[in-house]
């Protein structure tokens, strides 16, 4: 039996009973700057396929109506996500896409026993803002690939034409603040680093060195690091193999990929 709905929040989510599913975690899925929840549909679909109950989300300022990104703030993020967790009756995989990163720590700081694993997809928890030197109220997707400079190794034309066209412009608010944590309890959750454009020994190169984007690494207790060579949007260039990972860590835990 399937159920969907939808939230004020941005949030698309598809409840699939199965027998299996009170052992299983729900997965939510958080994309990227420019992203709404459509990036993730090749992947929250097989996902689904295999039974798992999936939330994709698109963030506050991320809606291509939005009438005032500027106003956006990090806590307004970190809370649309918590509200994505607390609608499941159990904890769940959190997975976290490049700059979503950043609230989705902000979210473990606060719910941390709602969080069964944390997943950082080419990402990691920061420490500080991750880009303050950004005027105005928004940041557009850059005018071209070369002047974006991530790698896109693997993604289909057709899938790059979708993202230029549908990319909305990221609110600057969470870019430039600095997370507020207070609770020590989100160190201890287990989390999964999935390295795709840089391979996880430079990731964790990059996190000893003292990278402010990667500071939270070297604070977290419990973290299993995967490499998925690939682009920066591995939900685009290897959707398949992404979500196998996602449904092994929601279905056995972080061990189940470490």
């Amino acid at each position: 039996m399937v159920a969907a709905g939808a939230s004020s929040v941005g949030i698309r989510t598809v409840t699939v009973m199965t027998d299996s599913s009170p052992l299983v975690s729900p997965i939510v899925l958080v994309p990227g700057w420019w992203l709404g929840a459509w990036a993730w549909d090749a992947v929250a679909d097989r996902l689904r396929a295999g039974g798992h109950v999936v939330t994709a989300l698109t963030l506050p300022g991320l809606e291509p109506d939005h009438p005032d990104r500027g106003s956006v703030s990090l806590s307004d993020q970190a809370d649309a996500i918590v509200a994505a967790i607390s609608a499941h009756d159990r904890p769940v995989v959190l997975a976290v896409h490049s700059g979503a990163s950043q609230p989705g720590y902000v979210a473990s700081d606060r719910v941390p026993d709602r969080i069964a694993a944390m997943v950082y997809v080419d990402t990691a928890p920061g420490r500080g803002a991750i880009k303050d030197d950004v005027d105005g109220p928004e940041f557009p997707l850059p005018a071209t690939w070369e002047e974006l400079g991530e790698n896109l190794d693997g993604i289909p034309e057709d899938r790059l034409a979708e993202f230029r066209e549908r990319a909305v412009p990221e609110p600057v608010g969470p870019m430039r603040e600095t997370p507020e944590l207070a609770d020590d309890a989100r160190l201890s959750v287990p989390s999964v680093v999935i390295a795709t454009a840089f391979s996880a020994t430079e990731y964790q190169a990059a996190a000893a060195q003292g990278a402010p984007w990667l500071a939270g690494l070297t604070e977290l207790t419990d973290v299993t690091y995967v490499d998925l060579p690939t682009s920066h949007w591995p939900m685009w260039s290897r959707p398949d193999e992404l979500a196998d990972l996602l449904g092994a860590v929601a279905s056995g835990g972080t061990s189940a990929v470490g």
